[in-house]
This record gives C-alpha cells, structure tokens and sequence, in this order.
C-alpha cells in the first residue's frame, strides 16, 4: 500500500496508493488524546460484529483482483450491502496497473436515502496486496496478503455502519464506496495506487456528486493503532479533519499531525470533494505503519474489536453531528 519515503513536519511522510484507461459500466441492484463525543444518539457500535464481517472476507482467502476469492468476495459484498442499503450499484470498468497490465476492476457502492441533499462519502478499499513485499522473510515475498487489517478492517466498519443505520435510521444521505485495485502499486510510482478511486473519481456514480465531504478508512483495526490528523487531509479539509476528531471515541485518535500518505482520499480530493483519512501511522516505525502490513501476518490476529469499535463510534458521531 503506502512506502515511506522522507519525512515532513516531524512526522514520517509516507506514499501509496493510475491514471485509467477505460470506460465505465454500472449496474444498479436494488500529543493528547481527542475529545470523546457523546453525541450519538441512541446507537452504539458493535465492534464484535464488525470483527465477524472482517473474519468473512478473510474467510475467501486473500482478495485479490483477477482471481475466484475477488469474484466471491464481489458477490458477498454486494448481497451485505443490499441488506442495509437502499440502492447498490456494481461499478465495472478497466484500469491499467503498473506490474499485471489491463485490469478489470469492481467498485461496490451502497447508498442509503438516495433522495436526500445532504451526503457523506464513506470509503475503504476491499482488495488485497498479491505480494507480501515487505516481510521479513524474502520467501515470502511474492506470497499473497490476507489484508485482515489493509483491506477488511475498514470494509467491515462500513459493513456494520449501514446495518446499524438500517435498523436506527437516519436522515443523512450516505453513500458507501467499496474500491477495487488500491493495493497493487509500486512504491516508486504514486500513481499506481488507488487505481479504483481513481476511476470511481473520474466515473462517479452519480453525475455532479457533491458530498459534503467523504472519510476513507484504512488499517483500522490493530490494537495499538494511533490515528493521527493525516497531512494531506489537514491541507484539503482541515476543517472536516477538525470535525472528525472531536467526535472521536476512544484513545487511538491523537488529536496531533501526523504523516502525509498518497491514499484513496487524495484522488477523491483532487476531485474537488474534501476527504478525511482515517488511517494508522506509526511514527516509530521504519515503514510507518504496522508491523503486519505487507506481509502475511496481515491476519485476523492482526485486528482488535475494541478498534474497530471507537472507529465505528467516531463515524456514527459525525453522522450525528451532522445530523443537527
């Protein structure tokens, strides 16, 4: 996903995450810690369940694109999301990677209350790495990643999210958008990353979509994560990046700068719509991230329900400040 390169602001500057080539085919179907909100009205996260819908993507093996564990993993998605959302849409189209050619590629993209003005974009990439390049053991290397945390941990947040928001209600128009091909790039080559985002930005699924803003998640579910206020997040939407964290609950959420990663959010911010990452940055650490990301211990060992909780939590309470 995202490689270190130098360091920026006393915090480690970190890349990741094509340009596309292709045409787009939809298909509708129906220092300190942050200020904990108590603003969440009457819905409390479950993290234990979001940590089952993690365990069930991991379940089909690694995620990556072009083989049968995607393919089944797509149809899982997509039949989750109809369960809580009111319209789903399969978002097809071709990009190019950087290593592996044409690629097709399936954004999954849930919408809850088509119909109202006020939108917020929820992002997390459901596909996995085809190479454990960064584990210790160069035999490993060109093994595949299980992505428990880079890849489920943020899907299943979402997962959970739009159950809970099926049963609880809300007013707010939510679109969640599951991409494709984020982690097949080269850490030479920031364009090679987000390749998913990137057409979903050029191909929105809706002509003139205009959220208020979006939040991308990423890595969110190791024990020990700290989420710092991401670089490029603070110089494209500082103050949603404001508001993000003073509805955060729990410890992991440090109300400090921290790193500059190229990520989904920067594509859907060159779009011109403000987007917030929310993603685990070790300071640290030689990689700037977790010890398990790109390698095969990326496992279900590698997540915590009790992250996946405050995460959960954090957006349930910016729904509900937005709410107001």
């Amino acid at each position: 996903m995202k490689m270190t390169l130098l360091y920026i602001i006393l915090a480690a500057l970190m890349t990741a995450c094509g340009n596309t080539n292709a045409t787009s085919t939809t298909e509708a179907t129906n220092d300190s810690t942050a200020t904990t909100s108590t603003t969440a009205g009457k819905v409390q996260f479950d993290g234990n369940a979001a940590l089952n819908l993690a365990q069930q993507q991991c379940a089909f093996g690694p995620r990556v694109p072009g083989t049968p564990a995607h393919a089944k993993c797509a149809e899982w998605l997509t039949t989750t999301l109809k369960a809580s959302c009111d319209t789903v849409m399969v978002q097809t189209g071709t990009v190019q990677t950087a290593k592996s050619g044409p690629m097709g590629i399936k954004n999954i993209i849930g919408i809850i209350n088509p119909d109202a003005s006020q939108r917020l974009l929820l992002l997390a990439h459901w596909d996995t790495r085809p190479w454990a390049d960064n584990d210790p053991d160069a035999a490993n290397h060109n093994k595949p990643v299980m992505g428990a945390n880079d890849g489920a941990s943020g899907v299943a947040v979402l997962l959970q999210l739009a159950h809970q928001l099926k049963q609880a209600g809300t007013t707010l128009g939510i679109d969640i958008v599951l991409v494709d091909v984020e982690d097949m790039g080269e850490n030479d080559n920031e364009d090679s990353w987000g390749l998913g985002t990137q057409f979903w930005a050029e191909h929105p699924h809706k002509s003139g979509y205009k959220p208020v803003f979006g939040i991308l998640l990423d890595m969110v579910g190791s024990s020990d994560a700290t989420f710092t206020r991401e670089y490029y997040s603070t110089q494209y939407a500082g103050g949603f990046v404001d508001l993000v964290w003073n509805c955060a609950a729990g410890n992991h959420f440090i109300n400090a700068q921290g790193g500059a990663v190229t990520d989904d959010h920067i594509f859907v911010n060159r779009a011109g719509i403000p987007c917030v990452d929310i993603i685990d940055l070790r300071s640290d650490s030689d990689t700037g991230f977790c010890p398990e990301w790109h390698t095969i211990h990326d496992t279900m060992d590698a997540i915590n329900p009790a992250t996946l909780t405050e995460v959960g939590q954090t957006l349930l309470n910016v729904i509900a400040e937005l709410e107001k």
